[in-house]
Parts: C-alpha cells; structure tokens; sequence
C-alpha cells in the first residue's frame, strides 16, 4: 500500500513525533509499503491530495496532530488513517474533557479542579486556591489541559509552591488543572484493537518525576514490562485501562496512564497517538506480547480501514 506517514507539525512535541515518523517509516519500508513522509505544514491537503495514499500512518503528537485536527481533515479527505477517530483525539488531548468522561463512566480517577486564564485573570480564580488545596491535600499535581509528554506538569508540595506551578502550566495551554496526588507505582497500559498489552511500569531514577526528560533521555528511567503484578491487580489495571479507551470512544490504538496505589487503580490520562520512539511505552509493550516493531506498525496499518470513520 501507499502509506503516508504523517509526521512533525508545529506542536512542542514536533521532536518527538519526528523520531516517531521516521521509525514508523523505516519499518513500513522494510513490510515493503510505498512510504510518502509528510512533515506537516500548511500544504498538508494539497499534498495528501495529490499522492492519494491508501492510508495515513499519524504520527504527530501534541496539538495539531493529537487532538483531532489533522485526523478531521483525513476524514474529509475521505483518507483512512491510524488510531483514534477526530472526536476520540480530541477527548483524550484534553484531560479535563476526559476525566468528566472517565467519571462518568466510572472509570476511577484523581479528584481534580480546572480553571482558565480569564478566570485567573479577571474573576479571581486565585483566591479559590486556598479552597481548592484544602479539598485536594498535598502534595498535588498541576497540569496543563491540552498537552501531552508531561510538558508543564508540576508537583506542589506546599501552598508556596502553586503559583509558580501555575505559571508553568498556563505557559503551555490557556486552561490548567490541579489534581490530587495519589501515591503508587507508575503504569502504562497499551491498547491494540481491543486487547490490553502487558502492562509496563516505570520506574524513574531516585528522587526523579517521570518528566518530559524521564520519558525520552534514554537511561533516565527503568521499565519493567511485563511489571510485576499479582494476577488481581493486573486484571484491575487492564480493566481500568479498557474502560478508560472505551469510555473515550477510541478505537484502533492508544495508551493509558494510571497509578497503582493501595486502594487499586486510578487512572490519570490516556493518549490517543502514544510515542513510537525507542524509549516509548508501547513498543515495549508489544515487544512483550511478541510483537516485532515491524508487526506493530502493520497491525496499526490493517486497524486503520476500520477507524477512519470512528
């Protein structure tokens, strides 16, 4: 097949989705497809126009890529394309958007708060804070709403340490979340069509956060796949993560986080196209399950007939 694998952007992550595109377009050479690599800018139309690819291989993450809006073009091309529908990105992309999902579905996840800069700016969102620490304790977590990779995530230890948290976050997207810290081992739950992979734990270096750093600095963090779990726990956190793709209405493939605490899982986020890099969580995971990363990428290929239209 003709593959156009779709690759860079203007995102943040325009780094990372570049080793992502030109790992996925060495192995699609190699399974003997005619690769078309597009580093996507405002020709992006006319040049899925005119080489007509059977499929599109999306390998953008981050805005842009991530949160639908390349996949809503796709589908008005009519271009079948790899992971999760237009609406299923954008669900996923904002983590406010998906933790009321999660919720609603009853999907177990950490007690949050979000809010705007106009509400900080000019409806005194900042003398809520007191309200908002006192009801989710901490430390806690304070995150942007639209990014991925962990950019502009902080821990919060103190009250002293929120604005500064704040800032940070509000650097990468224009509405921010404070959510409660849950303390436990750090998951990665793969989804491929239907079916849960082996879980994959990471465990960052002492005294480290799994950081856009930790994530992609290769020695930064240790992995553990299949992670070392009692048969309970792994049925919980592959069930969380199932409910969570479900839930999301994704389809074809993408990855969730969670955290393993005492109480059981609770799940933090899920990312609609998950890194293909050679520290990313889901080739590990599929090399676990005896998945070559040449089978991987075709397995995506052969789901995407079926979630062009999702």
């Amino acid at each position: 097949m003709k593959v156009a694998v779709l690759k860079g952007g203007r995102s943040l992550e325009r780094g990372v989705s570049l080793r992502s595109g030109a790992r996925v377009e060495d192995a699609l050479e190699r399974l003997g497809h005619d690769v078309v690599a597009l580093d996507v800018g405002r020709d992006l139309v006319d040049r899925l126009s005119a080489e007509r690819p059977d499929v599109a291989f999306v390998a953008m993450h981050g805005v842009g890529g991530e949160d639908g809006t390349a996949q809503e073009l796709l589908e008005i091309l009519g271009i079948p394309f790899t992971g999760p529908g237009a609406a299923a990105c954008a669900r996923c992309m904002d983590k406010v958007q998906a933790k009321h999902a999660m919720r609603g579905a009853g999907v177990p996840t950490p007690d949050w708060f979000a809010f705007n800069e106009t509400a900080f700016r000019e409806l005194g969102a900042a003398d809520a804070l007191g309200h908002i620490e006192q009801r989710l304790g901490f430390p806690l977590v304070v995150k942007p709403s639209r990014s991925g990779s962990s950019l502009g995530v902080r821990f919060a230890a103190s009250a002293a340490e929120v604005p500064a948290a704040l800032v940070a976050a509000f650097s990468y997207d224009s509405r921010v979340l404070l959510e409660r810290f849950v303390d436990g081992r750090e998951l990665a739950v793969s989804v491929l069509g239907d079916e849960a992979l082996p879980i994959v734990e990471v465990i960052p270096a002492a005294g480290d956060r799994y950081d856009f750093e930790a994530r992609y600095e290769i020695g930064r963090s240790q992995f553990a796949c299949p992670a070392e779990l009692s048969e309970a726990e792994e049925r919980a956190v592959s069930e969380a993560a199932l409910a969570t793709y479900r839930a999301l209405g994704a389809t074809g493939f993408a990855r969730v986080d969670l955290i393993l605490a005492a109480d059981g899982p609770w799940v933090l986020e899920a990312n609609a196209i998950p890194g293909l890099t050679d520290t990313s969580l889901l080739p590990q995971a599929a090399e676990a399950a005896g998945l070559s990363f040449e089978q991987l990428v075709e397995r995506i290929v052969e789901l995407a007939p079926r979630t062009a239209a999702a």
